[in-house]
């Protein structure tokens, strides 16, 4: 054998080894590198669901985790309530899936609003819990719902008129993705809850791994037996294409002051939790979740950040 043909060989080995490689390899995908121990169950935001006429709220990234060996469920939970509500919801799924898969505990990679979703469960059923991981999570609130709150005061007619709308949309919602409860939605009861002191309140109840200060970027990566990581990005508008940038540009315009780092819903101080992965990414808030329909800007795709973390959960034995 040549040595250039052997340079090329070991050159082509190496890449077969590192993370990024697991997309293209030419050979076959390695179908243990995401064989998590626990299975994962993906938890979504604000208007959560698991799919609606086939299209994903992770959108083909669950897919993309079972091709590299993870067992993987895409959760349901209330697309408008509080995170107790749908902690409590997610509770049943998880028995649920472990009933069936035979497993003792799962893995929770959440976004958004399922960042608190999936620490109140770790909180009150840590038995259930192997991990938990914030992608662009909402773990401080965000300006953009204290800006709603202040045109919709609490018990005014807007604020009637908005759970009006809310109870209809969401039961809509609910029905097209099949989801736990169609007959209760409340925008009031979620708006409460992202607010900067509504999280304020709930963070005091469920503080675990939350970084001590407000702009901290590192919590205790271990609580009660279960293991925290966090990621997120400050894109906002990333692709031309996508009608998602253009809206987040427009209303955030008003809700964060200028400096301030964002994705277009969520301020970055908010997403950290328990250990740091990375929080620089050029992907905002929709791009986490790879909508609208894959069109995002030149970044890494979201499909290899899940892929890789769960790599991480299997090395940790997790």
């Amino acid at each position: 054998m040549s040595i250039r043909l052997r340079g090329l060989l070991a050159a082509l080995t190496l890449l077969a080894t590192t993370s990024q490689a697991h997309a293209w390899w030419p050979f076959g995908k390695d179908t243990s590198y995401a064989d998590t121990r626990y299975p994962i169950v993906l938890v979504g935001g604000i208007i959560a669901f698991d799919d609606i006429l086939g299209v994903d709220y992770f959108y083909g990234i669950a897919d993309n985790l079972r091709d590299y060996g993870a067992q993987v469920y895409e959760s349901n939970v209330s697309a408008l309530q509080s995170n107790e509500y749908r902690g409590e919801e997610l509770i049943v799924q998880i028995e649920n899936y472990l009933a069936v898969t035979g497993a003792d505990k799962v893995n929770l990679i959440a976004h958004s609003q399922g960042a608190p979703t999936s620490r109140y469960v770790a909180a009150v059923r840590p038995d259930l819990v192997a991990s938990v991981t914030s992608v662009h999570g909402e773990n401080r609130g965000t300006a953009l719902a204290d800006v709603v709150r202040g045109l919709t005061p609490e018990g005014g007619i807007g604020e009637d008129l908005a759970d009006s709308i809310a109870g209809a949309f969401g039961a809509l919602w609910e029905f097209a993705s099949g989801g736990p409860n169609p007959d209760n939605q409340s925008a009031s009861t979620v708006l409460a809850a992202s607010t900067t002191a509504g999280m304020a309140e709930f963070n005091q109840r469920y503080p675990q791994a939350l970084p001590t200060d407000a702009c901290g970027t590192s919590g205790q990566h271990s609580v009660n037996g279960v293991r925290y990581w966090s990621w997120g990005g400050t894109g906002v508008h990333t692709n031309l294409l996508d009608p998602f940038d253009s809206i987040m540009v427009t209303v955030t315009r008003f809700a964060f002051p200028s400096g301030v780092k964002h994705d277009g819903i969520l301020p970055l101080c908010g997403m950290y939790l328990g250990k740091p992965i990375r929080h620089d990414y050029r992907h905002n808030h929709a791009d986490a979740i790879r909508h609208l329909f894959g069109l995002m800007g030149w970044e890494t795709d979201p499909k290899t950040l899940y892929r890789n973390h769960a790599n991480r959960l299997r090395n940790a034995g997790l």
